[in-house]
């Protein structure tokens, strides 16, 4: 089983057990930056009365749900870790925490034409304004890169003022300056 096939098995067992989801990390900065190659899948669920070992059950036995909850320290959230059986290839499922921006960025999900079908993705501002508060919080280069990238592909067609608010409350404002003074001009 390929990356994308464990990705497009997910979504269909989300689907298919009415758990709200977007599909967050590299897979949505490839949609709207420079894709890049990536070894694991991260989701964002909204789990509701559901069960992590339902999901568990629709994915055995090509993709194991480790049934341990561990939290995540950059997110300050709880997740849950699922390998894609026979494979390197990992999919995190994160929980839909109680954190201002990653409760709007789960109401401003949009559904996109990705993978061959339609799929719950963060807006282009979401995904650059998660980046820079990961690059920060986490120093990973390859979040700062992601988001350069994003703004690069997406130009004049990010909402600015939603950006600069959600930067200016989580510190990544100077990074993102930073950042986008660094884009040549076209």
């Amino acid at each position: 089983m390929s990356g994308h096939e464990a990705v497009l098995q997910v979504i269909g067992a989300l689907e298919d057990s009415g758990i709200p989801y977007i599909l967050v990390g590299s897979y949505s900065t490839n949609v709207y930056g420079i894709p890049r190659l990536t070894e694991d899948a991260d989701f964002v669920l909204e789990l509701g009365e559901a069960s992590i070992m339902d999901l568990a059950r629709r994915l055995a036995p090509s993709i194991r749900i480790d049934p341990q909850m561990s939290f995540e320290t950059v997110t300050m959230t709880r997740r849950y870790i699922a390998e894609a059986v026979g494979t390197a290839f990992k999919i995190e499922f994160f929980l839909l925490g109680s954190d201002s921006h990653g409760q709007e960025r789960f109401r401003r999900r949009q559904m996109v034409r990705t993978l061959g079908r339609e799929v719950w993705l963060p807006t282009p501002e979401d995904v650059i304004v998660t980046k820079l508060r990961w690059a920060l919080l986490a120093n990973r280069s390859k979040d700062r890169d992601d988001a350069r990238d994003v703004i690069l592909v997406q130009a004049d067609r990010i909402d600015w003022d939603y950006v600069h608010r959600w930067c200016e409350e989580h510190g990544t404002r100077a990074l993102l300056d930073e950042i986008r003074a660094s884009i040549p001009p076209i």
